[in-house]
């Protein structure tokens, strides 16, 4: 994706000084993640908010949330606060030059979303900022599931995307530190092909596993996205 601005229905994201851009993973998760049926979430965090695009999703599907953006990156930062100040959630809005293991917060959060870094055995890419971005020495599976335990609140959820070959590496970890398997999305390109992306989302309590399947571009990735795409 070469263009420095994307527009949805309700908000643009600039994402010209961020490494990681606005992609098909990002659009997903925040039309997906916080699935709360019993109160709207008050706090939500999103961890590595990059461009902010999922805290912005999630701002305009939760009218009354406080959400809280943290990146390492004090570019992205700054890109996600002029993209928050340009959109109609802006005072709901907080973007913060932090990581998730160094976040000085009291708050307990109902719902704690992250696209994270997951390149753990491939190549450094050039790109300081991009490798940054995109390798889990960053980010491991273990500190964002028992950080994400630590903040969360005792019905609260946290939500990821990953690539299908590493669920079962991040639901161990999750197991560990007290969180279960609650909802599970399979992403695919086509619908004869194996899945290359799984949205898991995991709750403290224990519940009953809803499973799902989404084709990029079938009825069903539509339905999801259909509020936010022009």
């Amino acid at each position: 994706m070469g263009k420095d601005s994307f527009d949805f229905k309700q908000f643009s994201v600039r994402q010209e000084r961020c490494a990681m851009k606005v992609g098909t993973d990002g659009v997903l998760l925040g039309s997906w993640a916080c699935d709360m049926t019993a109160d709207e979430p008050l706090r939500i965090l999103d961890v590595g908010t990059g461009t902010g695009l999922i805290a912005l999703f999630v701002a305009q599907r939760f009218p009354n949330a406080l959400i809280t953006a943290i990146d390492i990156d004090p570019e992205a930062v700054e890109q996600a606060r002029e993209n928050f100040d340009a959109s109609p959630f802006g005072n709901r809005l907080t973007a913060i030059a932090s990581s998730l293991q160094e976040l000085e917060s009291d708050t307990k959060y109902d719902a704690i979303v992250c696209n994270p870094p997951f390149f753990v055995d491939s190549l450094q890419c050039p790109d300081g900022k991009r490798t940054l971005a995109r390798h889990a020495r960053t980010l491991t599976f273990a500190e964002l599931a028992r950080y994400s335990s630590r903040l969360l609140t005792q019905d609260g959820a946290l939500s990821v995307i990953i690539p299908s070959e590493s669920k079962g590496t991040m639901e161990a970890e999750a197991i560990f530190c007290g969180l279960s398997l609650s909802r599970v999305c399979h992403i695919k390109t086509k619908e004869t092909k194996p899945a290359k992306r799984v949205m898991l989302e995991f709750s403290k309590s224990q519940k009953h596993i809803e499973n799902d399947i989404i084709v990029i571009g079938g009825e069903k990735y539509v339905s999801l996205t259909r509020h936010f795409y022009l």
